[in-house]
């Protein structure tokens, strides 16, 4: 008979990163994945070349939105309170004016005494 065929090899220690993958531990200091010219990446057995994930491209946003969405807000106020106010006063113009001439007749009428 022979000796027993060898088994499977032995796993290797798993090497613990960080959450979000840009630091592992040594066993002795957390140390960065990514190699000081940002060519290479540790993946926990070797490195290997890095490719950074592409950058989102901005799809609007940024303060001149901000500055832009602002003025059109604040603009569209003052349109609804202009028409609001056009409308009282072509409803109840001649009501007003009645209140201020009885005002004007009330403090004319009145004479102050010496």
């Amino acid at each position: 008979m022979g000796a027993d065929p060898p088994g499977p090899p032995a796993p290797r220690p798993q090497t613990p990163f960080t959450p979000d993958g840009f630091w592992w531990w040594d066993g002795g200091q957390w140390r960065s994945t990514i190699s000081p010219d940002g060519r290479w990446r540790w993946n926990g057995q070797a490195w290997e070349p890095y490719r950074a994930a592409p950058t989102p491209k901005r799809g609007g946003g940024g303060a001149t939105t901000a500055v832009v969405v602002t003025i059109l807000a604040f603009g569209g106020i003052v349109v609804l309170v202009s028409v609001l106010v056009i409308v009282v006063l072509l409803t109840m113009g001649n009501q007003i004016g009645n209140v201020f001439s009885n005002v004007v007749a009330a403090l004319g009428g009145a004479t102050p005494s010496p």
